[in-house]
């Protein structure tokens, strides 16, 4: 079972490769051929030479066939050197490719799975995979190697198959056994070095999934913004503890072991090479002695034979080399082959029959809805019912953790509910083709994210925009006076990680860009997770003085901790638990005595009074 999920990984592998550049793969092929069928030539060159030296093969004769086997050994060469840069071209090609696989599988795969314990243990899988090796680019390089040695074996043993009929071999049962007694020898040897090469694997890998603290700052260190915390609060010696008593725990029985483990492959490996070498030479040269070869055939059969027990070494640690980048390859197909699990319907938005959804004739309405985040056995909702309607503008207040931002989530299909169904006019939005139904929403999430692209691009979140439209939001947004200092405008790269001249922004320019980029998709559906957590009192309330000129007359939730900044709303649910307690006007919540609403709002209150 194991041999067959060794193959299996290695013709997953293979398969890829060839899917995703079939000019490289032919290209390995044909370096491995030329590499393990040139030096043969060469040995049967240097034969036809001594023997026709010996012989007294005629000039003319001797020295056109030596010319067309060197003119032919120039070509394959020539031939050869091109290869190699085409192989150059087309490996990062190839591997460029691959990650733009894993890459375009993360942008589309459905965030539930991203947020999922499943594809975490795949990422961890990934990391401990590429943390030692090159991942995929491995696998472009072992491949060739690994099949001109099974080339150059193939040919050893057809050149090697007249000695031994011509030599009668076979009719001599003790030359017969000792040979095969040196061999299985070598193979035996050869297999334990292999073995000794896979442990050495195993125990590179066992450091790495120990090695906690080096792995987690080798690969989260980087960000340059939690430098300021290092130097703020000098967490360098503490970094650097933790590194040393690993290196202690870790690192110094890792050396110890490595160490070991190749003393005694290289050990194996030297023994066993030289008896099989050993006892072939004293096989041919006792032939030669004996009448049985000329000296052409001496030099090609002792050449051959050290060529076969090279390419026999060389297959088996080849091989366990391919098998083992093969085996830690397969946790990056797996990321790519993941199955998607929400639903994506096929129902169009814009033809149901029953309505305009040109004029955003929508309502949106939630049954009884609740939900466990994957790999959690606790309710973030519980049995939610709620009716939106088109030009509606809903306020969802409530202490952290009590279900806000998951409602949101949930709206713009990035999960699906655990119980209860979620209808859009009517129908489950299950049922409605996934991409029209998130292009009704526009969102302002809380934890938002800006690129390290053009401010055009972030606002647009395409490389091809309306820069009028652009300009527009982002004035509406209340970003016009930091745009004007911008000299290249919305050309200006946001932060330092492409654009040379790239801008720091504050957190709450930060904002005013999100909110530009949810009006400037002019979706039916405005949702504000927050969306002044950052500005300041003067642009806050700005903000909420144009919140209905922003929005126009699309529906708009707007989510808050500052119950005061959801006055202008003339609904509001109030959110507690995972449950919705209440929902009402400011007014009518705040006469409910004793009601959450109300002891929010004194809460809140008594710091402006």
């Amino acid at each position: 079972m194991k041999i067959k999920k060794t193959w299996g990984d290695m013709i997953s592998a293979l398969k890829m490769m060839w899917n995703l550049d079939r000019i490289l793969f032919l290209t390995c092929v044909g370096s491995a051929l030329i590499d393990s069928l040139l030096p043969y030539i060469e040995i049967y060159l240097s034969a036809y030479v001594l023997d026709g030296l010996g012989i007294g093969v005629p000039y003319y004769s001797f020295m056109q066939t030596v010319c067309l086997v060197l003119i032919s050994v120039l070509l394959l060469r020539i031939l050869r050197a091109y290869l190699d840069k085409v192989f150059e071209v087309h490996g990062g090609i190839c591997y460029h490719k691959f990650n733009m696989l894993l890459a375009k599988r993360t942008l589309v795969m459905d965030y539930e799975l991203l947020d999922s314990p499943k594809i975490n243990e795949i990422n961890n899988r990934i990391r401990n995979d590429h943390s030692w090796g090159a991942g995929f680019f491995s696998i472009i390089y072992q491949f060739p190697m690994l099949l001109k040695n099974i080339l150059s074996l193939v040919f050893a043993i057809l050149v090697l198959i007249p000695l031994f009929i011509e030599s009668n071999l076979f009719a001599d049962c003790h030359v017969v056994t000792l040979l095969l007694l040196f061999l299985v020898i070598y193979i035996f040897n050869t297999a334990f070095t292999a073995k000794k090469r896979k442990e050495m694997h195993v125990i590179m890998e066992r450091n790495l999934a120990d090695s906690r603290y080096q792995g987690y700052y080798i690969w989260n260190g980087r960000e340059y913004k939690q430098g300021m915390d290092i130097r703020i609060f000098k967490g360098q010696k503490l970094i650097e503890e933790h590194l040393r008593e690993e290196r202690a725990r870790v690192d110094v029985p890792w050396l110890k072991a490595i160490t070991a483990n190749r003393c005694q492959s290289g050990l194996s490996s030297g023994v066993s090479a030289g008896i099989l070498q050993t006892a072939a030479y004293l096989f041919v040269a006792i032939r030669a002695i004996a009448g049985a070869l000329s000296v052409g055939s001496l030099v090609k059969y002792a050449t051959v034979i050290y060529r076969f027990s090279s390419a026999l070494s060389g297959v088996f640690l080849m091989f366990s080399e391919f098998a083992l980048s093969a085996k830690r390859q397969q946790s990056s197909l797996d990321y790519i082959n993941v199955e998607d699990v929400l639903p994506k319907g096929s129902l169009p938005v814009d033809k149901r029959g029953f309505c305009d959804t040109k004029d955003n004739d929508y309502e949106i309405e939630l049954r009884n809805v609740s939900f466990k985040y994957p790999g959690s056995e606790n309710w973030s909702l519980r049995n939610v019912s709620l009716k939106l309607h088109v030009g509606e503008r809903l306020a969802i207040v409530g202490m952290n953790g009590s279900g806000k931002t998951t409602l949101i989530k949930l709206l713009c299909r990035l999960y699906d509910p655990t119980e209860g169904e979620i209808l859009l006019n009517g129908v489950d939005i299950r049922k409605y083709d996934y991409r029209e139904y998130v292009s009704l929403f526009s969102v302002v999430f809380q934890d938002f994210k800006l690129f390290a692209f053009r401010l055009g691009e972030n606002v647009a979140a395409a490389a091809d925009y309306d820069r009028e439209k652009v300009l527009s939001c982002l004035e509406k947004a209340g970003l016009g006076e930091r745009l004007a200092s911008m000299e290249q405008g919305t050309d200006t790269y946001l932060y330092n990680g492409y654009g040379e001249n790239g801008v720091e922004i504050s957190g709450g320019e930060a904002q005013k860009i999100a909110l530009a980029r949810a009006l400037y998709k002019d979706a039916p559906f405005v949702v504000l997770d927050e969306p002044t957590a950052a500005l300041d009192p003067i642009a806050e309330y700005d903000i909420y003085t144009r919140f209905n000129e922003l929005v126009e007359n699309k529906t708009a939730i707007y989510i808050s901790h500052r119950l005061s900044s959801c006055r202008f709303c003339d609904d509001i649910a109030v959110f507690h638990e995972g449950q919705m307690i209440q929902r009402g006007s400011h007014e009518q919540l705040l006469a409910e005595t004793g009601s959450k609403y109300c002891e929010m709002w004194n809460a809140q209150a008594q710091y402006y009074t």
